[in-house]
C-alpha cells in the first residue's frame, strides 16, 4: 500500500532568493539549483542535496505537491525526479492528475463554494475599496476562485490585515499573508480535501505532509505525520498539533530537512 507525500511547495521546498535565508559564511552556502524561471529570470532555488533526496522521495512514495499556485504557476516549476502523477493546485481548487484536471473534482469544489460562503466578487471589491494604492502593486484573482494582492511589506499596515480577516472571517473566507501577498481563500477551498480525495484514490495507508502557512494547517491536520519549517505563518504563531513535527532549519535548508524528514517516513512505512 504506497504512502502519500502531499507538500506545499513554495517556502516548504522551494525557495525563491528573497526566501533562501542563507545565514552561514559565503564560503559554505550550499549549492543551489534553479527549479523555476519565470520572464527569463530565476525565480525559486532548491538545495542540490534537496534536488536528489525528492529524486529518491519520488521512488520511494506517491509524491503530490500541494500548492495554492494556480496551475499556470505550478507548471512552470521544474521539479528534478519523476514527473509526479497527481497535484493539487489553487489550494484544492483543482486536482491535476499527469497534468490536466480532473473536470469531476473541480465542478465539485465549485458547487461547494457558492453553497457555502460569500462570493468572490464580494470579496474582490471590498479588496478594491479598501487597499491603498500606496502599498499594493497587483490585485489578481486566481482561477475564478480566491484573490490575493502583491504588496509592499514594510509599508502593509498591520491593523488593515487583521481587519480583513475580521471581515472575511464573518463571509466564509480565510486571510493568509506570505512573504509580500495576502492572500483571501474561501474556508471551504482546502488543501485537506483534495488530498483525502488522492489518498482514496490511491490506496495509500499513510499520508506524510508539510507546509509552512496558515492554508497549510488544514493540510498538516489532514495528514498521518507533518513538518512545519522555522519560519512562515505556523512558526510565527508557534501552531503545533498532534503528529506535527516543528523544525527548527528556516529557509532553503527546512526544505532540505522535510525531504529527509519524508524519505524517512516512507521508508519507515
Amino acid at each position: 500500500m504506497p504512502v502519500l507525500v502531499a507538500s506545499d511547495l513554495d517556502r516548504t521546498l522551494i525557495y525563491s532568493s528573497a526566501a533562501l535565508a542563507l545565514t552561514m559564511p559565503d564560503a559554505r552556502a550550499p549549492r543551489l539549483l534553479c527549479v523555476e524561471v519565470h520572464e527569463s529570470k530565476p525565480l525559486s532555488f532548491m538545495t542540490e542535496t534537496a534536488a536528489g533526496l525528492l529524486t529518491e522521495l519520488g521512488d520511494a512514495a506517491v509524491f503530490m505537491p500541494t500548492t495554492t499556485r494556480t496551475r499556470k504557476q505550478y507548471l512552470r516549476i521544474n521539479l528534478p525526479g519523476p514527473a509526479p502523477k497527481y497535484a493539487v493546485c489553487a489550494n484544492g481548487g483543482h486536482i491535476l492528475v499527469d497534468g490536466v484536471t480532473d473536470p469531476d473534482w473541480h465542478a465539485a469544489v465549485t458547487a461547494r463554494l457558492a453553497e457555502q460562503c460569500a462570493p468572490l466578487e464580494e470579496v474582490r471589491a471590498h479588496l478594491e475599496a479598501t487597499a491603498d494604492p500606496l502599498w499594493v502593486r497587483k490585485h489578481r484573482i486566481a482561477e475564478d476562485l480566491f484573490v490575493y494582492l502583491v504588496v509592499e511589506r514594510e509599508l502593509l499596515p498591520e491593523a488593515w490585515v487583521k481587519e480583513l480577516a475580521a471581515w472575511a472571517e464573518n463571509r466564509g473566507w480565510t486571510v493568509s499573508l506570505q512573504g509580500r501577498k495576502i492572500y483571501a481563500v474561501p474556508k471551504p477551498l482546502t488543501k485537506s480535501a483534495a488530498v483525502r480525495e488522492v489518498a482514496r484514490r490511491t490506496g495509500a495507508a499513510l499520508t506524510l505532509a508539510a507546509g509552512d502557512s496558515l492554508l497549510d494547517a488544514d493540510l498538516l491536520l489532514a495528514a498521518d505525520l507533518g513538518w512545519r519549517p522555522g519560519h512562515g505563518e505556523l512558526a510565527d504563531t508557534e501552531w503545533t498539533a498532534p503528529g506535527i513535527t516543528a523544525l527548527p532549519e528556516r529557509g532553503v535548508l527546512a526544505g532540505e530537512r522535510i525531504l529527509r524528514e519524508f524519505l524517512k517516513g516512507s521508508r519507515g512505512h
